[in-house]
């Protein structure tokens, strides 16, 4: 799957850069690994046939992961050290 951005092409991946913050909780991974099987699910679900009401609640769950994942990220930056030391 690729999108555009400045005129350029890019590879979307499910592949995470590696990071400096430390290491992942359970929980993190367990909240990470909700995320990744929803978006799989969407992934492999045939839209054009899905009923509307349907579409709310996956879009609804899609929403829901997006924001539990950007928290997710606010938890990992703020626990690590490096963060302390930002203003």
């Amino acid at each position: 799957m690729h999108y555009t951005r400045n005129g350029r092409r890019h590879h979307m991946t499910d592949e995470q850069p590696h990071s400096s913050a430390g290491p992942l909780t359970d929980l993190h991974k367990a909240r990470i690994d909700f995320a990744r099987r929803d978006l799989e699910a969407a992934r492999s679900t045939d839209l054009s046939a899905t009923p509307p009401a349907s579409l709310m609640l996956l879009i609804t769950r899609l929403c829901t992961r997006l924001e539990d994942m950007i928290a997710l990220h606010g938890e990992a930056v703020s626990a690590t050290p490096e963060a302390d030391d930002h203003p």
